[in-house]
């Protein structure tokens, strides 16, 4: 039986690296030249932490995140930025959780979207991992054919491929 697994699982080393080039750049801009901006990763929470003096520098720090990430190798979607930015004193702030490991509710969706396929594979969910299993490869290939092509939102890895 030919088997991986589907995981959602960002290296924290490569996120501290596209997030420590966004401070070079962004404090080494001109239009933020002398303007309050702190950029800070929390490792263990996995949560970007924004500030700047305007709703409009917030946008463009979180520009050059998404674009520096993904110059790093990182999706886009890993980055949670639906919260809004807040006002607090003279600063706004703006806190952008990463998406890290696949929720319970995602990993039904994505095993109801390889069941509703009609594919010859078994989706078992495992904690945080999707364990696909099936007799032939090219199964596990359309699966993974599959969940590229649908709008998921999440950013997926294929990892463990055995046959």
């Amino acid at each position: 039986m030919a088997s991986f697994d589907i995981v959602s699982k960002v290296d924290p080393q490569t996120l501290d690296n596209a997030v420590n080039t966004v401070k070079k750049e962004i404090l080494g801009r001109y239009d933020f030249k002398d303007s309050h901006v702190s950029i800070e990763l929390n490792k263990k929470d996995f949560l970007v932490n924004l500030e700047a003096e305007s709703d409009m520098k917030i946008t463009q720090i979180i520009d050059v995140l998404l674009s520096r990430s993904i110059k790093q190798g990182l999706e886009a979607s890993i980055y949670d930025i639906s919260k809004q930015p807040y006002q607090s004193g003279k600063v706004v702030k703006q806190e952008v959780p990463v998406r890290n490991g696949l929720k319970q509710e995602d990993a039904k969706k994505i095993v109801k979207l390889i069941k509703d396929a009609g594919l010859k594979v078994q989706a078992a969910i495992m904690d945080d991992i999707i364990r696909v299993t099936g007799k032939k490869i090219d199964d596990l290939q359309e699966v993974i054919a599959l969940c590229r092509t649908a709008k998921l939102e999440i950013p997926l890895q294929y990892v463990n491929m055995k046959s």
